[in-house]
């Protein structure tokens, strides 16, 4: 099961290929990443290493800071409604 972080982390991803209009595919070949790979990273189900954060963020014309500051704030609405959930 993936963790808050890498589901996050994978919403913004999708979220920034497709408002560019990129297949999942073509950003894997931006990123120099297999096309199965990227379609993991996407769903949050791996725990993607810093040398590939580097990778989407420049395939995707990105900052790394940018991609990942705006995945706290998807982790932090993830954590707080598995919480609600458990209640």
């Amino acid at each position: 099961m993936a963790n808050p972080i890498t589901r996050a982390f994978g919403r913004r991803v999708r979220k920034l290929r497709t408002k560019r209009g990129i297949s999942q595919e073509e950003l894997a070949d931006r990123c120099g990443v297999h096309r199965t790979y990227m379609g993991r990273i996407e769903r949050g189900e791996t725990n993607i290493t810093l040398t590939n954060i580097h990778k989407v963020a420049r395939g995707l014309g990105v900052s790394v800071a940018s991609l990942v500051d705006e995945t706290k704030g998807g982790y932090e609405r993830a954590k707080g409604s598995e919480r609600s959930d458990q209640v």
